[in-house]
């Protein structure tokens, strides 16, 4: 498929009730309002590529940015390219989602995770974090540093109450995916978690709530699913 070809087929299922919704979770202008269903069977059409992806990411139509990422060839993005990706991820379901997902499975992930972290723009730190979350769910322990990954947590900790709003709610999502990715981490991301309490961020009128660590974890573990890693973060 071409880029004009997806363009107009996501055209067809933009739906207004859906952009006023997806509005108020951060996603911006230009988009159509597309439900991920329909992006489906262009995804399983295209399957993966590299190129198709990178073009319609350049659109800057958050519909398409999103569906790039999903067919994305992962471990051909560049140092370069990610970068790019996330220079131009204004929107929440972009800078949380997509370009952290594309990050964390291909090769550069954590180079840029720990390069984005540090960045003093909100939807750049906020890939960042939720990056490092996706490493953690993916990454087999014996394969994840888990000195640094200490350090991220008393950072998180020393410093999640003066960052910017959506970096207080990817911060506090990495420490749970911390607490239910990695066991031989879970006691010190739930003693984190209580070391910095609650966090206030801003949903904009929507009904999103800030998870609770302690409250998911257990869950998690309820289930026996503590440490179990994912195949993909991609959905």
């Amino acid at each position: 498929m071409t880029v004009p070809e997806i363009m107009a087929e996501l055209e067809s299922h933009g739906s207004e009730s859906i952009k006023k919704i997806l509005v108020k979770h951060g996603v911006k202008e230009p988009f159509f309002g597309v439900k991920i269903e329909y992006m489906k069977p262009i995804q399983k059409k295209v399957k993966m590529d590299y190129q198709l992806a990178k073009d319609l990411y350049a659109t800057g139509n958050s519909d398409a940015m999103y569906l790039a990422g999903l067919i994305a060839d992962d471990k051909r993005m560049t140092t370069d390219d990610l970068q790019n990706w996330v220079e131009n991820a204004f929107s929440n379901n972009i800078n949380e989602y997509t370009v952290p997902w594309v990050a964390s499975e291909g090769s550069h992930g954590l180079e840029m995770a720990l390069k984005w972290i540090n960045d003093p723009r909100e939807h750049v730190a906020s890939a960042g974090w939720a990056t490092l979350g996706n490493i953690a769910a993916l990454t087999p322990d014996d394969k994840l540093d888990m000195d640094l990954y200490k350090k991220l947590l008393d950072r998180v900790v020393k410093t999640i109450h003066q960052t910017d709003n959506r970096v207080r709610y990817r911060m506090n999502a990495f420490v749970i995916n911390v607490g239910c990715y990695v066991p031989a981490l879970t006691q010190t991301a739930e003693d984190a978690s209580k070391q910095y309490g609650k966090i206030e961020v801003e949903m904009f009128g929507t009904a999103c709530k800030v998870p609770n660590v302690i409250e998911h974890i257990d869950k998690v573990r309820a289930r026996g699913n503590i440490g179990k890693k994912k195949k993909t973060v991609k959905c």
